[in-house]
């Protein structure tokens, strides 16, 4: 099979289109052919030699831990030719993807492969994240790089909540941001300020998408360090007393969130979608750490 992969950590160069095996379903497992999956600055960390304490890397490594496709080696409960949506650890970026039958679900009919290819982790991530934090009516939740795709996630479902949200995000995304149901503000120097501002009785919850000085504006802001959740700084979460992430991605709770999107009550933008064969372009846009909404590749 086709995929993109890394033989060496590095800059997004080391990424390169090979030819390795085709991976088999065992028993509980599918075997997806990958249409469209995700890229997010998990995959750029990766590369660049980060390995996350549950996994073990093997080079040459593919990246990717979100996709959608069409199961060509089933189980009875998700039969051959069934659409799916669904995650991993890594692998991805490949033809072929193997994953346990309870990490998909079934992809919408009206749902769009590049959509659902992309949609799993900032959709889940949010979830975790606005569990994490308690978010509900009478809240009001700053959410940090609102226009990117877990950002974009967190201030709909943060609305669907029953929250208010306000939003950072470049001036050229205010608009969209404002789409999202959030206030806008624009990051950078006085951001403090300009939130107390729109937000007079004080902000009670803080989703950190950008680190650096968004976080250290969050700490300003939110009275309660254990409702402020940084998905950038990990390092930081212990030393400064933040709140964790608990529990895992799953595909009910999946299937929960891409019903919400088929149905109108949620939307997602794709900001671009490279062919395979430009896994390291895309890595290179993802790490600008700019842009809105999300970056696929596709998998013809």
């Amino acid at each position: 099979m086709r995929a993109a992969a890394f033989a060496e950590p590095g800059p997004p160069d080391v990424l390169r289109t090979l030819d390795l095996p085709e991976p088999q379903a065992g028993p509980g497992q599918v075997r997806v052919r990958v249409r469209a999956a995700g890229v997010q600055p998990f995959d750029a960390a990766l590369r660049r030699g980060w390995v996350p304490p549950y996994a073990t890397v093997t080079l040459p490594q593919i990246p990717g831990n979100e996709f959608a496709g069409v199961v060509d080696q089933g189980t009875p409960q998700v039969p051959e030719g069934t659409q799916v949506l669904g995650f991993s650890v890594f692998g991805a970026y490949a033809q072929y993807v193997v994953v346990p039958a309870d990490q998909v679900t079934v992809k919408p009919a009206d749902v769009p492969w590049e959509v659902a290819g992309g949609f799993t982790a900032g959709w889940q991530t949010a979830r975790l994240a606005l569990t994490a934090i308690g978010a509900g009516p009478g809240d009001t939740v700053l959410v940090n790089a609102a226009a990117g795709g877990t950002g974009t996630a967190g201030v709909q479902l943060a609305r669907l909540r029953g929250a208010s949200v306000i939003g950072t995000a470049s001036e050229a995304n205010q608009d969209y941001v404002r789409s999202l149901g959030a206030i806008p503000v624009v990051y950078g120097p006085g951001l403090a300020a300009r939130v107390r501002a729109l937000a007079p009785q004080g902000v009670t919850a803080a989703i950190d998408g950008a680190g650096g000085a968004a976080l250290e504006t969050s700490l300003e802001l939110v009275a309660d360090r254990r409702r402020i959740i940084t998905l950038v700084e990990h390092a930081r979460i212990e030393e400064l007393g933040l709140g964790s992430i608990q529990g895992r991605r799953s595909a009910e709770a999946l299937a929960e969130l891409i019903d919400l999107y088929a149905a109108g009550r949620t939307q997602w933008h794709v900001r671009r979608a490279y062919p395979l064969e430009e896994a390291a372009a895309a890595h290179r846009e993802i790490e600008t750490g700019h842009g809105r909404g999300k970056i696929v590749l596709r998998i013809e």
